[in-house]
């Protein structure tokens, strides 16, 4: 049972203007017995986290990528319609962000837009930092600490009355949330299949390799990768064919790059996977 959390500000507004190395495909299958009495650090939990999805009946994905910008919003925007075309209802829920433009979060907008049916921007999202720096120290700097529990009763209040959410990071798997936190035991706690989104430029190989160690390393769900072509410029050669042998798989997609991206449009570059 989550403990409720204290009451914590929601808005703020600012007061003046290849080959991987160690084998992941097999290295999922040890990961889950790995899991059992490690976080992936080292240090001993003794018990398994509790599977927070599973104990609520939710499903979807928790959508993270090898960087920021690499287009996770898109991808879980694309993916709510996705889900949508076949009559589900889904939440797109950002709990977290940073970075405003004339006080509006974007990818917060985006989100509660493609949801169905669509949320207010207190429904989609929990914690809003207008600087564009990590979560941690913008909460920091405005004498905040970014609550762990508060951020799960607020998913599993938003889970309410619909089948299906999907849950986007910040930045990479392990941005710290502060605390000794990061949004791997975000991660942990809900286990939601991971989704890893991967920017299509050179040096995507070892930057989703690392990712997916950190990710199989703490036992959770791999619930596949997306490629997104954020720059217009071709991919690079062997990329895709790199992500392919190293990553556990499936490949949901590739997204080409557009100057102008529409989630609705990209989302029938995905493989929707079916539900359960």
């Amino acid at each position: 049972m989550l403990r409720r959390p204290a009451p914590v500000v929601l808005w703020l507004i600012p007061v003046a203007g290849g080959n991987s190395p160690c084998g992941l495909k097999q290295f999922a299958c040890r990961a889950r017995v790995f899991a059992k009495n490690n976080d992936g650090s080292g240090r001993s939990r003794g018990k398994t986290p509790l599977p927070i999805a599973e104990a609520w009946g939710m499903k979807g994905f928790f959508v993270t990528g090898t960087d920021t910008g690499v287009g996770k919003t898109l991808v879980s925007a694309a993916l709510i319609h996705g889900y949508a075309a076949r009559g589900e209802r889904v939440a797109g829920l950002k709990p977290v962000v940073s970075g405003a433009v004339d006080g509006v979060w974007e990818d917060v907008e985006i989100l509660r837009q493609a949801s169905v049916p669509p949320r207010r921007r207190e429904e989609s999202n929990l914690y809003a930092f207008p600087a564009a720096v990590a979560p941690h120290w913008a909460a920091q700097q405005a004498g905040l600490q970014i609550d762990l529990d508060a951020i799960l009763r607020f998913l599993e209040e938003q889970a309410a009355g619909v089948e299906r959410v999907i849950v986007e990071g910040a930045g990479g798997f392990l941005v710290p949330l502060g605390n000794g936190q990061s949004f791997a035991d975000l991660a942990l706690a809900l286990r939601l299949p991971v989704l890893l989104v991967v920017d299509l430029r050179l040096g995507a190989i070892n930057h989703a390799l690392l990712s997916a160690e950190a990710i199989l390393r703490r036992g959770l769900p791999w619930g596949g990768w997306v490629g997104n072509c954020v720059s217009p410029q071709p991919v690079a050669a062997g990329t895709l064919e790199g992500l392919q042998e190293g990553l556990p798989g499936p490949c949901l997609g590739v997204l080409p790059h557009r100057a102008d991206p529409h989630p609705r449009t990209l989302s029938r570059y995905l493989k929707i996977p079916p539900s359960p």
